[in-house]
């Protein structure tokens, strides 16, 4: 419309010629005013729709984080309600939890028992210890038992059995004391080795326990909203991501600007640039003043690709066939103002509007000129989204 009127000034000088003139106002003599007429206005509507691309797949997107147990198990207790807001740490709800609780104290009474054993097996330590002490004092009593046998033998007192008799007895006592060492590396060995390992076996096992314990306590992650909460006590919850026992709605994060996310046609890419300015109008925001419904942007970041094209393997070839619904190129855009961000809800729709304004001479500032023509059409845009929205242009809300 806006277009229409900006080029009609040579219809309208040749209607005013002619009624100057008592002429006729024909076809014919109004065709070559009309003909004017639709080669500006064609070269303007070129011009203000190639350059300044708008798009209504605009949204204030955000994330969700879904809150799934990491144990089944009956839940008896709830801590939380929809819309509560809660803090990182927060205790959710509870899930029935004794058969965690009995697999904790039986590795607990396990790792009393290792300590039994260790002392046990100190116990054995000495017992060995003072064996081999005690035999080595018993072979120093043989070999001198040995020595004197011989020493008759050689002066011609003793016989010969004597000292055959003493050197089997010290053999003997030297098999008992290897005997007695052996027995005492056996017990060094299941102090130093065994136990210690047996014991690092028992406390991994409370460890693990006391996780199984924890896990029937879910606590959340994150600071933020509860929302599509639908367990009560009683009810079996599940390990699956995909039936989240509730879903939590994230603060946003202090010092990151919020980003809002548009899909513009694929033949505007080459018109889209970083840094490009833009109007975005989300519905949440419209008002009968203007006033915020309206906020300044800028591109910061357009996508290297168009979602459609993505190719995942799988068993099935591919039909480019189903590709024929064409993409959007992904842009993301940022507010002039950050404290304007603080006015946008979560997912609201949004209109998004960019003026080209990187063209140099007197063409660039003709076609920046005519994004005047986008802005107000912008602005009746909101009008008719709040006339449709409460029924004024007869609708039923």
């Amino acid at each position: 419309m806006f277009e229409l009127m900006l080029t009609s000034f040579p219809a309208v000088i040749r209607y005013f010629q002619l009624r100057r003139r008592g002429e006729p106002i024909t076809v014919w003599n109004m065709k070559t005013a009309v003909f004017l007429w639709a080669v500006m206005a064609f070269c303007v509507f070129t011009v203000i729709f190639y350059f300044h691309p708008k798009t209504y797949a605009g949204v204030v997107a955000f994330r969700t984080v879904s809150v799934v147990a990491q144990t089944s198990g009956p839940v008896t207790d709830i801590y939380v309600k929809n819309n509560q807001r809660v803090k990182t740490g927060d205790l959710l709800f509870r899930i029935e939890n004794s058969a965690q609780r009995a697999a904790l104290s039986e590795a607990q009474a396990q790792l009393s028992v290792m300590d039994a054993e260790q002392a046990k097996a100190e116990d054995s330590k000495l017992v060995a210890e003072a064996g081999v002490r005690e035999i080595e004092a018993r072979l120093g009593s043989l070999r001198e038992e040995l020595s004197d046998a011989e020493s008759m033998l050689e002066r011609g007192v003793g016989t010969t059995n004597n000292v055959i008799q003493a050197r089997a007895q010290l053999q003997a006592g030297m098999a008992d004391l290897d005997a007695a060492k052996a027995q005492l590396d056996l017990a060094n060995i299941e102090l130093e080795e065994s136990i210690p390992a047996k014991l690092e076996a028992s406390k991994a096992a409370i460890a693990g326990a006391k996780i199984a314990l924890d896990f029937t306590e879910v606590h959340s992650f994150t600071d933020g909203t509860v929302t599509q909460l639908a367990l009560s006590v009683g009810s079996p919850t599940t390990t699956l991501v995909l039936r989240p026992s509730m879903v939590i709605i994230p603060d946003r994060p202090e010092g990151v600007p919020i980003r809002v996310s548009a899909g513009f046609p694929q033949v505007a890419k080459t018109v889209l640039y970083e840094g490009m300015p833009a109007e975005i109008a989300c519905e949440t925001n419209a008002s009968l003043s203007y006033k915020n419904a309206i906020f300044p942007a800028h591109i910061v970041s357009l996508q290297p690709a168009v979602a459609t094209g993505q190719v995942t393997p799988s068993s099935d070839l591919i039909d480019l066939q189903k590709a024929a619904q064409r993409g959007t190129v992904h842009a993301l855009l940022e507010l002039v103002h950050k404290e304007q961000e603080a006015m946008l809800l979560d997912g609201s729709g949004c209109i998004v509007q960019t003026y080209t304004n990187n063209l140099g001479g007197v063409t660039g500032h003709i076609v920046a000129a005519t994004g005047v023509v986008k802005a107000a059409g912008l602005r009746m845009k909101v009008l008719g989204s709040i006339l449709a929205g409460i029924g004024l242009a007869g609708g039923g809300h």
